[in-house]
Formats: C-alpha cells, sequence, structure tokens
C-alpha cells in the first residue's frame, strides 16, 4: 500500500464524526488527502462555516509539505513567524499553522498521506483524527 485507500478515508471521516459526536464538539470537517497533497475525501458536519475545507485542507497539505505535523509548524512559527507565514503563498493548497493536520505513514515511516480536521479547539481536532486514523486501521506520525 502507497497511499489510503478511499474506503480507510471513508473511515476515518466516520470515526472522527463520530468522536466529535460523542465528545460534543462543534461540527467538523475531515480532509483526508494522498502523499501528493491531493484530495481522497473530505466531509462536513451541518453547521461548519464556509471556509472550513481550506482549512482541513491547508492543515493536511501543510503537514505533509513540510513531513510535520500541523502541531509542529504551529509550533515552528513561534519561531519562525515570517518563514511560515509565507509558505502558504506558495503552497498550492496553503500551510495553516494550527493542530489538527496529522500525517499518516507505512510501517517504515513513509507517508502514505494526511488527515486535516477543523471545527473545534485545535487538541480535539487533533484527537478526531488520530481517532479516525486507529479505526481505518493505519498509523500516524509520530
Amino acid at each position: 500500500m502507497n497511499r489510503i485507500s478511499l474506503s480507510q478515508a471513508n473511515t476515518i471521516i466516520a470515526a472522527a464524526f463520530e468522536m466529535a459526536s460523542q465528545s460534543g464538539l462543534k461540527p467538523l470537517s475531515v480532509a483526508v488527502l494522498d502523499p501528493g497533497g491531493h484530495m481522497i475525501a473530505f466531509q462536513r458536519q451541518d453547521g461548519t462555516s464556509m471556509l472550513r475545507q481550506k482549512i482541513a485542507c491547508g492543515k493536511a497539505a501543510g503537514a505533509l509539505a513540510l513531513g510535520m505535523s500541523s502541531r509542529r509548524i504551529r509550533d515552528m512559527a513561534v519561531q519562525w513567524p515570517a518563514f511560515v507565514g509565507s509558505l502558504g503563498q506558495i503552497s498550492p493548497d496553503g500551510v495553516i499553522p494550527a493542530v489538527g493536520g496529522v500525517i499518516v505513514v507505512d510501517a517504515e515511516g513513509e507517508p502514505l498521506g494526511a488527515v486535516g480536521v477543523t471545527g473545534d479547539t485545535g487538541d480535539n481536532d487533533e484527537a478526531c483524527a488520530l481517532a479516525g486514523i486507529a479505526a481505518a486501521g493505519l498509523r500516524a506520525q509520530e
């Protein structure tokens, strides 16, 4: 396997939504991208705001582009704000330096794609992404 399948992407989204519902979170949007940053699947819960698709994609695509979670990108933005701020202009899907973008890897640590979740707090977004990844039988980059 060299990328997340559509079936796995749908499982990731369903499990992320299930966790959000069980936890009483705000409505989420979830994007699943392949290793090249192309969208495999996207869904949003009722009541999400209009920019959520782009934000979810920007979290996931930014993670893939820099090879690290969007949590680490957020941390890097504190140290190098001009650098991280400039990345959005050169990335087709943007780079969102906010928690909720997670890279999915194979057993050797090679990327299979990424998941971007937005709608609640960054920590809750990331927890839902991780729950979805686990439900699909995949693993997140550490």
